[in-house]
This record gives C-alpha cells, sequence and structure tokens, in this order.
C-alpha cells in the first residue's frame, strides 16, 4: 500500500440518502477508482456513468483530475449520487471558477430525503393505516 501525503490531494464529503462517499481529487492523469474497483466496473451502465461524469464535464476537467473514493451505505444509485456530491465539492475547492455550473446543475446541495420509519399501529407500513372493522 503506497501512503499518500495530503498536500498532493482535494477531499471532499458527499452524501445521499444513507449513503456516504469520501472523495479525493488529485490532479493529473490516472484511472478514477471507487472502493479500490474501476469506476466504470462499480458503478455500471449508462445512466450512472451519465451521474458520476457529470461534475466532470460542467467543469470541462476531464483528463485534467481524477479521483478515488471510499463508498459506504446505501444502494448502487445512491452512492453514485453521493460520489457526484462529493466531486463537485472537491472541484470547488479545487478552483472557485467551477461553482456556478455546479450549483446550477443541483450537484452541490445534498439531497437529504430519506425513507420515512414505519410507524407503530399501521399494520407494518409508514403511512397506512390499518382496515377499521364494518360491523
Amino acid at each position: 500500500m503506497v501512503k499518500i501525503k495530503k498536500e498532493n490531494y482535494i477531499y471532499a464529503a458527499g452524501k445521499r440518502k444513507t449513503a456516504s462517499a469520501r472523495v479525493r481529487l488529485f490532479k493529473g492523469t490516472g484511472e478514477t477508482q471507487v472502493n479500490g474497483i474501476s469506476i466504470a466496473e462499480y458503478f455500471p451502465g449508462d445512466v450512472l456513468k451519465s451521474i458520476w461524469q457529470k461534475p466532470f464535464e460542467l467543469t470541462e476537467t476531464w483528463g485534467k483530475y481524477y479521483a478515488t473514493a471510499k463508498v459506504a451505505g446505501g444502494g448502487k444509485s445512491g452512492q453514485v449520487e453521493a460520489f457526484a456530491n462529493g466531486l463537485a465539492k472537491a472541484l470547488i475547492l479545487s478552483s472557485e471558477d467551477f461553482k456556478t455550473p455546479l450549483k446550477k446543475a443541483g450537484l452541490l446541495t445534498r439531497d437529504a430525503r430519506e425513507r420515512q420509519r414505519r410507524m407503530v399501529g399501521t399494520g407494518g407500513k409508514a403511512r397506512r393505516a390499518k382496515q377499521s372493522p364494518k360491523r
């Protein structure tokens, strides 16, 4: 395992639902990885690819930066949105010029919607009411 000096990267955290991503942004060319796996393997498919590439496309920094991330919690869609949120925050820390396009695209706002917990006496669901007897 190679130790990386803290001066060589920019750190930011992104969150979505119960997923959280700790992103390190590096200057230069390299392979973007998530949990030690290539990002194309970890987030397969065109829909997920378009989500994690969006911060790079909006700031026109494709090939100038690469990232590594540790992602935990949630499902794949929540994780990829958490990664994009963390990546956008890290890009802003690298240059304030990126703030306007990323903010307009909604990548800086943490989507705080979470699943509502189940309530007691509702028959196992959050908003469902138990059926009342008719007679």
